[in-house]
């Protein structure tokens, strides 16, 4: 599909206000810091647990993962179960709606891997 192609499709989607409105919906997930980065590894490992999140973006705070974490569930892009053991013990999975982001997040990857944004690569 061409640049132009693309262009058209998009406003045909934009220009109904239904399809608008879930586009709208979307934007904290594509417009959050973390989200997305998040929604990628939990993808990644099928089932992941807060610490091992944590442990694969170190720079993510614990306020800031849970706030995430609970975005994305609340979006239904994954899941959350407890087991009631000592310790309790969290695992988090992608759903079918999480999982049709991949998609997304290979296209981005890969440009993100043929493209740099240094000031210095103009």
């Amino acid at each position: 599909m061409t640049p132009n192609e693309m262009l058209k499709e998009i406003n045909d989607i934009l220009d109904v206000p239904e399809k608008k409105s879930h586009v709208d919906k979307i934007i904290p997930l594509l417009h959050g810091k973390w989200e997305l980065q998040i929604m990628l590894e939990i993808c990644r490992a099928n089932i992941l647990r807060f610490g091992e999140c944590k442990k694969r973006i170190p720079n993510i705070t614990n306020s800031v993962l849970t706030a995430a974490l609970r975005n994305l569930e609340k979006w239904g892009l994954i899941t959350r179960t407890q087991y009631n053991e000592i310790p309790l013990r969290v695992e988090y999975t992608p759903t079918e709606k999480g999982k049709s982001l991949l998609p997304v997040c290979y296209e981005i990857i890969k440009w993100g891997a043929e493209h740099s944004l240094d000031d210095s690569s103009k």
